[in-house]
């Protein structure tokens, strides 16, 4: 898979998201009208409204990791807000340490390697991420970490590796995939040092 390849999935991913969070967003304020009227209440409301409410925040996270990159400008309470959204009811929990605003293209390495976290993490911990101005410094940490050795390892690159990423990934991985070509095509470096409790990706 090459960069216009990489380019067509991400205006992919974005036209899906795009097209699905109009929708989901009339489920949500429909919810919130008749919680309001109080015409509906008990646990399966509060069921449907949790799992509207995961399903908006995942959609807006998957809008900029999978999305087109550009040079628009995201501030700290819009990443923030996303992030504490989808991790309600989540085993892991994000720490956004970045106070000023970043590019779509900055934040879009950062939310891939994210989901790479969660691939090694089933059982919960804690990610934290920070910015210093140049690059990302993202470090996962749990008392029980489960790593494909794989997908981890093809993580490292360089701007002109001719072939970023792992061969083969599933749906559920295509992560790993992206984050080196997106990095690549940004011209940066992608570092992973490990251990048995936390993992530290550099980009």
């Amino acid at each position: 898979m090459g960069q216009p390849s990489n380019n067509l999935a991400s205006l992919i991913g974005s036209r899906i998201c795009h097209d699905l969070i109009s929708p989901i967003g009339a489920i949500q304020n429909g919810i919130e009208l008749l919680d309001l009227s109080g015409a509906v209440k008990g646990p399966e409301m509060m069921l449907i409204a949790d799992s509207v409410g995961n399903a908006g925040a995942r959609i807006r996270f998957f809008r900029i990791a999978f999305g087109a990159s550009t040079d628009q400008a995201l501030g700290r309470s819009e990443m923030t807000t996303v992030l504490e959204d989808m991790g309600r009811n989540a085993r892991i929990k994000v720490r956004w340490e970045p106070a000023h605003d970043l590019t779509r293209a900055e934040v879009r390495l950062a939310f891939l390697a994210i989901l790479c976290f969660e691939t090694a993490m089933p059982y919960g911990g804690t990610v934290r991420v920070s910015h210093d101005g140049k690059g990302w410094t993202i470090t996962g940490a749990a008392e029980k970490l489960s790593v494909n050795d794989a997908l981890w390892d093809a993580l490292p690159t360089r701007p002109d590796d001719p072939s970023p990423g792992p061969a083969e990934v599933t749906p559920a991985q295509v992560q790993f995939l992206l984050l080196p070509l997106t990095a690549q095509e940004q011209g940066k470096t992608i570092a992973v040092t490990r251990t048995d409790t936390d993992i530290t990706l550099t980009v």
